[in-house]
Parts: C-alpha cells; sequence; structure tokens
C-alpha cells in the first residue's frame, strides 16, 4: 500500500480527478485530494490558467507545498498536468519522497523552473499522449526524456492520440482504453514501491 498526493489539473478538482483518485483507493492505496481552487470548475484550459495566473503560479505551486506540510513525509507525490508542478517539487525537494507520477506533463531537471537533478531512490513514471500539442509541443517530453535518462527508475509512457486530459473521465477529452492502460501502469507502479 502507498500513501498518495495527487494535485488535480488547470480545470479544478473535477469528477473525473476525483474518480482516478478512488480507482486508486479501491486497490488499496490511501489518496490525498486536495483542491487547490477552492471548490472552483473551470470549462477550459484558458479559464483555469487565468486564474491560476491571477493567483500566480508560484503561489499555487507553494499552496500544494503546504499542504504537503500536513502529511507524512514518506508519499508517493502525483499531478495531473498544472498539478505537476507542486508535484514534482515535492518528489524532487521533500525528505521521504517514495516517488512521482506525472500525468500530462513534466518540468525540466535544468533551467529556469528546475529543481535540480533528480533525487537517487526516487522513482518516477511520466505519463501523455505523443501527438499532445501541450506535452509535446510545449517541451514537456523533452524534459521528461531528459528525466529518463538521467534518473536510475523513470519511464516514459506515451499514448496514441492528441488530448491532453485523456484520464479525466468527467471531460469530452477522456480516452477510456489510454486510461485503462495508465492505470495498470501507475497500480504495479505503487504496488512495487
Amino acid at each position: 500500500m502507498a500513501e498518495v498526493l495527487l494535485f488535480h489539473h488547470a480545470l479544478g478538482l473535477t469528477p473525473g480527478v476525483r474518480a482516478f483518485a478512488d480507482d486508486l483507493r479501491t486497490a488499496g492505496h490511501i489518496v490525498h485530494t486536495p483542491d487547490l481552487f477552492d471548490g472552483r470548475i473551470f470549462q477550459s484550459i484558458d479559464e483555469g490558467l487565468t486564474y491560476i495566473g491571477g493567483t500566480g503560479f508560484e503561489v499555487m505551486r507553494e499552496r500544494g507545498v503546504r499542504i504537503a506540510d500536513e502529511l507524512p513525509g514518506d508519499l508517493v507525490y502525483a499531478g495531473f498536468s498544472f498539478g505537476v508542478l507542486p508535484a514534482q517539487k515535492l518528489a524532487q525537494t521533500r525528505k521521504g519522497a517514495r516517488g512521482a507520477l506525472l500525468f500530462y506533463s513534466c518540468l525540466p531537471i535544468s533551467g529556469e523552473w528546475a529543481f535540480g537533478a533528480w533525487p537517487v531512490g526516487v522513482p518516477v513514471q511520466i505519463h501523455g499522449m505523443d501527438s499532445d500539442s501541450i506535452f509535446v509541443g510545449e517541451g514537456d517530453i523533452d524534459a521528461a526524456r531528459e528525466i529518463v535518462e538521467k534518473a536510475e527508475d523513470a519511464e516514459l509512457f506515451l499514448y496514441p492520440g492528441d488530448q491532453h486530459y485523456f484520464a479525466d473521465s468527467s471531460l469530452a477529452s477522456y480516452d477510456p482504453d489510454a486510461t485503462l492502460l495508465l492505470t495498470s501502469r501507475v497500480l504495479k507502479f505503487l504496488n512495487r514501491i
């Protein structure tokens, strides 16, 4: 059994994010799903990013980091897209991290958004679609490949398609086949750490 801190994407803590967390809980894991938007749900990525930008990306990221302060240190940190910001920071900087699950997004381990080298002993899985204009088009895939190349236990899984939020069952972008495969890979990951 693993304990997971799962951060939502830029649309908010949608029913699909909650359903994904429930699937992990059904498999026997403890999953925390904080709502960084205080109940707000947005209809588009642009609306969500406008809200995040108005609050400040760093402020929002640090909100997630502060939530972790209330929980044990030996967590798996997971994030969907925007949620990768706090998840990856915690996985790379918080003592005792057991692993990281990064969905639809990945930050570089060098450069402006970097938190340094990937920590030894912290396994990571990165999931995205191979034609997603955000994951592939904005360079997240390159950051993911760098982590896979340099970290001792890192996996990058690409799924055929062009959807960004493909594992959120409450959205039109949902891909049930890709989500089934993603979920099975995530459960194997959680069961081995």
